[in-house]
Formats: structure tokens, sequence, C-alpha cells
């Protein structure tokens, strides 16, 4: 199949970056998101997310006429479904962006389509999915009915792309591709093709979907080491900074950098549906995400314990953002701990966070300022988020202040320094 038309399911953080590669590729992508505001400022050429040069790809391909966003799914030859996957009280998955996708575009499919979810889910989603779509088009057939002669094609194929870097990462890296058939497998392949420079890797349907949860659990276990020997350390009256960097010279040691906790759609999120599926065997990793999802907690009470030397205290957060040099806002650890901070009337808060215009609703009372005004301003300076413009401010700027590192850009510069004195 040539695939000429494609349709993408949800703009966001990887649904534009996905569409607009394709359109680079001079085929005709129809975006559909449910948010209007993003719809318009598509359309107009512009882009509603922070991701390099993501903006000039956008204006050329609208200009060009092969991106158009709409809040309706149309007929194409290819549906790619990147909807959130969030969880709801209790760790449970939230499947009903993708039930709500499923509904949105079985009206438009047709003898011949490929349906691809890329959202990130719990084993058996794409299952799950099929089924759905089978409830609204019984005149169609699907792959759990017909097997290899389903009218319709359906594979998963999650992302696996670090903001920041998507544009890159989603024709460089390796696709897994996860067919309900082997010829689900072989037409999704086709499709990635179009802009997959890395090689694809065909799988069934629910490896595919446990490998990327696989992924992002594994990468939240090592992190939470390195959280839970910060705190330990923090006990022991060790710099966890120093420490980590005379391990890591062990030529089998590769100990990852803690911080405030973890954020974002993926690592903070996709273990617990490891956790949710296999309750009783994924002990490891639910105490992985117990230890990551208390970090914060630690980092306010240090702030609080800081606050207590001041009668009138002054804190300044540098960073909201999930990671650095982003703004992305989606579970951060640094927008809970300011949070909790003026919840907790700990003193006067203002926020630095140089990738965003307003200030969340949830930072009511707090105000958002630059660099330099913070650091005219604040007695107690907490670095949440290792933001490029943070790394250079210099020492001398932060010698009146109390520092709060969590990131350890500004530890580390002085364990160089003390040990080049040495």
């Amino acid at each position: 199949m040539d695939f000429q038309n494609i349709s993408v399911i949800g703009l966001g953080y990887i649904g534009l970056p996905t569409a607009t590669v394709f359109a680079s590729r001079q085929r005709t992508v129809i975006g559909v998101d449910v948010n209007q505001h993003a719809v318009d400022t598509i359309n107009q050429g512009k882009i509603h997310i922070v991701e390099p040069d993501l903006d000039m790809l956008v204006h050329a391909a609208v200009s060009q006429g092969y991106l158009r966003a709409t809040t309706k799914p149309e007929p194409a030859d290819a549906f790619l479904i990147a909807v959130p996957t969030p969880f709801k009280e209790g760790h449970k998955p939230d499947l009903s962006y993708i039930e709500a996708a499923a509904t949105a575009v079985a009206p438009v499919l047709k003898k011949g389509d490929l349906v691809i979810l890329e959202s990130t889910s719990p084993v058996g989603t794409t299952d799950a999915l099929a089924a759905w779509l089978a409830a609204h088009r019984p005149d169609l057939t699907f792959p759990q009915q017909c097997g290899e002669a389903s009218d319709i094609r359906i594979a998963h194929c999650p992302e696996r792309v670090l903001p920041g870097h998507v544009l890159r990462e989603l024709v460089e890296n390796d696709r897994i591709i996860g067919g309900m058939t082997a010829a689900c497998s072989r037409l999704a392949c086709q499709l990635y093709e179009l802009f997959v420079r890395g090689n694809c890797i065909v799988t069934n349907a629910r490896t595919a979907e446990m490998c990327k949860l696989t992924e992002n659990a594994f990468r939240d276990v090592n992190i939470a080491f390195a959280n839970e020997l910060s705190a330990i350390c923090d006990v022991l009256d060790v710099s966890v900074w120093e420490l980590i960097s005379h391990a890591n010279r062990h030529p089998r040691v590769n100990i990852l950098q803690p911080g405030p906790g973890v954020g974002g759609h993926c690592i903070a999120v996709d273990p617990w549906f490891l956790v949710d599926s296999a309750p009783e065997a994924a002990r490891l990793i639910r105490t992985a995400r117990e230890v990551n999802d208390y970090k914060p907690h630690r980092v306010l009470e240090k702030v609080k314990l800081a606050a207590g030397r001041f009668k009138q205290p002054k804190i300044a957060c540098f960073g909201l953002a999930f990671k650095a040099n982003i703004d992305d806002l989606r579970e951060s650890p640094a927008l809970e701990i300011t949070s909790s901070l003026i919840e907790a009337a700990v003193g006067e808060v203002c926020v630095v966070e140089p990738n965003i215009q307003n200030l969340p609703k949830a930072l009511e009372g707090a105000i958002l300022c630059d660099v330099e005004r913070a650091l005219k301003w604040a007695d107690i300076v907490v670095l949440l988020v290792d933001h490029k413009q943070f790394a250079e401010i210099p020492n001398d700027r932060l010698q009146s202040h109390v520092v709060i590192d969590t990131r350890g850009i500004w530890s580390n510069r002085r364990i160089a320094v003390d040990a080049a004195v040495v």
C-alpha cells in the first residue's frame, strides 16, 4: 500500500511530530484532536508545544498543503492513535481516551485500512481496541475474527522517543511492530518505512505492549536506586554527587543521577500498568515506583527545614517541567513540590520556568519571574529542573542564598572546583 492519506489521532507531544514527519514525506496527513486551540494553532502553521525544530516543519507542511488539523476523523488509509493513557485512582489504567478514539475512528473505516495504536498501553489494550472497533462496525471484519483475511489490519507500535529530541529519534530509533497477525505487521512496517531509518522489529501485539512498559520500568528502577542512595547520603552526611562520581569509576557500575522525583507521561506512569496487571509478581517495580513517588516529599522537608532559618522566607523554585529544556509539566515532581510549598504556606514563592508563559492554576499565589529577579529576591533557591539557563548561573550569584540543588548541576560544579584545589 502507498499510504497517500494518513490520519493521526491526538496531536500532542508524540502525535504532532509523527504527523509532521509523515507530511514531510509528501503524504497527506489529517491530524485529529479534541482541543480546538491546538487544531486552530496547527492550521495557522504554528505549534502549541515546545519541541526543537518542530515549528519550522509544521509551518512548511501546512503551507505546502500536506498537513491539516481537524476535530473529527476523516477517511484515510492508515490511522495512528496517539492519545494519552493516564491512570485513575489507585493507579488503575485509564483507557477511556483510547476507547473514545476508537469510537471516533470507527465510522470512517473502510476495507483495507490499517489502525495502529501508538499510545503506551497495558498488555491486552490492542485486543480491546480491536473489540471496540468491531462493535461499532459489524459490517467489517477484524483480526480477532478472521485472522490474516481481515478487512481491517491492527497493530501496536509504541513510541520510544526522548522529549527535546523527538524529531531525530522518530527517524533514527528502531520501531517495535506488534501486529495482531503477520499481515498486520507487514502493513505496519510498510507505513513506518516511509520515514524510519532504524529497524522495524516484528513481534506480536502483547509483546510490543509489554516492551514499552519494560523499557520504562527498567529506567524507573535505576532512577529509584539513585534516589534512595541520595536519601541514605542525607542521613550519613555524604555528598551523593561526589559518591556517584567516584562509584561510577568502577568499570561495571553506572549509577544514574538522583533528582526530585520522576515525572512525565511515561516513566512515572507506565510501570504502574505492569503492577496492575501482575501485582504479586511486580514487587521490585512497585517498590521503585514508591521510592520515586516519595522523593518530592523528601525535597519538601528539606525546603521546610531551610525556611525555618528565616522569619519570612522567600523561596525561588527553579523549574517546573518534568525534565530539562521542555515545557511539559505532566506528572512533574517539580510542579508537585512547588504546589506543596504554596499549600503548606512555607513562605513566599516565586517560580522560574523559561519554557512557559503562564503558571498553572495549581500554583495560584506564586509569581512567575526570570532568573535575575529571582536571585535578587529569594533567600532560598531550590533547583528542581536542570534547564540550560540554570546551568549558566555562576557560583558567585548563589553564595548569598541557601541552595537546595536536587539535580546536582551546581553541586557537581562545586565538587569539581574543590577537587581542582586539592
